[in-house]
């Protein structure tokens, strides 16, 4: 067994130093800090996409819809569904991508088998 406290983990660079806990062929987990104004821009992956907010809140943009969530929402996106995710006073989320690496997800030189 292996356990994360998600609060206590020092994520220093934001969005752009996200923590992988865990990543194996069933799913990858993700810790993600979004400092104030920070945002995961429009995007999409190749796997089913979970993301939970454990701290602040969230903007989230997917399919024409927008869904503003605090600590304790949870989203779920099919994979290649656009979405992307803000957080304008600054938030904490985990996401976890299964299954990892998707069909077709690219890796390096060459798609992912």
């Amino acid at each position: 067994m292996q356990s994360w406290n998600l609060r206590e983990i020092e994520t220093p660079g934001g969005s752009r130093s996200p923590i992988v806990l865990r990543s194996d062929d069933s799913a990858r987990a993700v810790l993600i800090a979004l400092e104030p104004g920070q945002a995961l821009g429009d995007h999409q992956v190749k796997e089913r996409a979970l993301v939970l907010v454990l701290d602040g809140k969230v903007r989230v943009e997917a399919g024409g819809e927008v869904i503003d969530g605090e600590s304790g929402c949870f989203f779920s996106f099919d994979a290649d569904e656009r979405r992307s995710i803000s957080a304008e006073t600054g938030a904490r989320i985990l996401l976890v991508l299964a299954p990892w690496p998707g069909e077709g997800h690219y890796r390096g030189d060459r798609p992912a088998a």
